[in-house]
C-alpha cells in the first residue's frame, strides 16, 4: 500500500484555510495543521477577526480537532517583526508605500513556513490562497489566476520561487468564494460563516497613521507642501501619512482640488498637482522575481497591474541591468506608487513581478 503524501496546512482559523485542510484530507493526504503565532500572545494589537488573534488560534485548533489531524502552533514572532514590521516601517521612513502582505508571503508564509513543513517531513505545504499552481516537473511550475477573479490573490504571490512552488498546494484556486463557504458548511466546519479578515493583521483598525505615530514617531517629520513649480502651499504632517493619488486630508484651502503627486524624501516635501498629474505610463521595477520564465531577455508584451485591486492593463516590459525592469503601459495608469508591486501576466499566467522603484515622467 502506498503511503499517503504528507501536507502541512497553514491554518489561520478562517474558512479558507480550514476548508483547505478538509479538502486535502478528503483527497487522501496525511494532513498536519499549523498556526503561525506572529504576534505576542500577551498583547492586544490583533483584533478578534485578525489571523493573529487568540480566538483565531482557538478556531484553528477546533477545526483540526474536528478533522482529527495533528495541530501545532509555531512561534514566528521574531521573523515577522524583522521581515514584515521592520520592512513596513523602513519603507514608510523612506517615503515609500509598502505592501506588507507581499513581504509576509515571501518571508513568512512561503519561506519560514516551508522550512517548518520540511522539518515535519512534509511532502507539501498548503495555504488557503485563491490562485492555481500548475506543477510541471519537466518545465517550470506556474501560478495561474484563481477561478474567482474577484478573489484572485496571484498578485501577492509573484515572489514565490520554483523550489517553493514545487512543494506548495492551493486547492481553493478552482472554486468561487461562494462555493468555498458552501463546501465548508457541507463539511460541518463551524467557521463556514466566519467573516473574512480584511485589515493588516498587526493594524486591526486599519489606521496606519495612528500605528506609525504611536510606535515610530521618529520617522514622522513635518515639511512643506509644494506644487509642481516648487511654490509652497502649506505644511504636511509627515510624509508617511500620505500616499500617491490622495486628495482628502491635505489640509489645504485652494481654488481647485489638489492630489498628492509625489513624496519627495530628499526635501521632505509633499508634491501636489491636478488629478491628471497623478497618471503615468512608465516605471522602473526592482527586486524582480520571474515565475513563468527563467529571466527576461528581451522586450515582452504583458498585462500588468500596479496594485491589487485594479484590472491588468496592456504593457511592454524591457530588461535593464542589475535585474531591474522598465515597464511602459499602453494607457496611463493612476497613482504609480513607489514601494507597491507591479505584477505581469499573459492571459491567466503570472509571469513575474517586482517592486516599483520610481515612476518615469
Amino acid at each position: 500500500m502506498t503511503k499517503p503524501k504528507r501536507v502541512v496546512v497553514a491554518m489561520s482559523g478562517g474558512v479558507d484555510s480550514s476548508l483547505t485542510a478538509a479538502l486535502l484530507k478528503e483527497r487522501g493526504y496525511e494532513v498536519i495543521g499549523i498556526t503561525m503565532q506572529i504576534w505576542p500572545t500577551d498583547e492586544t494589537v490583533a483584533g478578534e477577526q485578525s489571523c493573529c488573534s487568540l480566538s483565531a488560534v482557538e478556531d484553528a485548533r477546533a477545526v483540526a480537532y474536528q478533522l482529527d489531524i495533528p495541530f501545532y502552533v509555531v512561534n514566528f514572532e521574531d521573523i515577522f517583526a524583522e521581515k514584515v514590521i521592520d520592512y513596513f516601517v523602513e519603507e514608510y521612513a523612506q517615503a515609500r508605500t509598502p505592501n506588507p502582505c507581499i513581504m509576509c508571503n515571501q518571508e513568512v508564509k512561503f519561506k519560514a513556513f516551508l522550512k517548518k513543513s520540511l522539518e515535519l517531513d512534509g511532502d507539501y505545504m498548503a495555504t488557503g490562497h485563491y490562485a492555481k499552481i500548475e506543477h510541471n516537473s519537466e518545465e517550470r511550475h506556474l501560478i495561474r489566476k484563481a477561478e474567482d477573479e474577484d478573489k484572485d490573490q496571484s498578485y501577492t504571490l509573484y515572489g514565490l520561487t520554483q523550489q517553493q512552488l514545487e512543494r506548495t498546494l492551493m486547492p481553493l484556486g478552482e472554486f468561487k468564494k461562494s462555493e468555498t463557504r458552501e463546501l465548508a458548511k457541507e463539511f460541518g466546519l463551524a467557521v463556514h460563516d466566519k467573516p473574512d479578515s480584511q485589515e493588516i493583521c498587526f493594524i486591526p483598525d486599519d489606521d496606519y497613521n495612528r500605528f506609525l505615530a504611536e510606535n515610530y514617531p521618529e520617522i514622522i517629520e513635518p515639511g512643506p507642501i509644494l506644487d509642481l513649480e516648487g511654490n509652497k502651499l502649506g505644511k504636511h504632517k509627515g510624509l508617511p501619512f500620505y500616499t500617491i493619488g490622495q486628495r482628502r486630508g491635505l489640509g489645504l484651502s485652494y481654488h481647485k482640488p489638489l492630489y498628492v503627486v509625489e513624496l519627495d524624501s530628499e526635501r521632505n516635501a509633499l508634491i501636489v498637482g491636478d488629478n491628471q498629474d497623478v497618471f503615468g505610463k512608465k516605471l522602473i521595477a526592482t527586486e524582480v522575481n520571474w515565475v513563468a520564465i527563467p529571466r527576461l531577455e528581451k522586450e515582452m508584451e504583458v498585462e500588468a497591474k500596479v496594485r491589487y485591486n485594479v484590472s491588468p492593463a496592456k504593457a511592454n516590459i524591457y530588461p535593464l541591468s542589475t535585474g531591474r525592469v522598465k515597464v511602459e503601459f499602453e494607457t496611463k495608469q493612476r497613482a504609480i506608487t513607489p514601494g507597491q508591486a507591479v505584477v505581469f501576466y499573459q492571459q491567466d499566467i503570472l509571469i513575474g513581478g517586482g517592486i516599483i522603484e520610481q515612476e518615469l515622467r
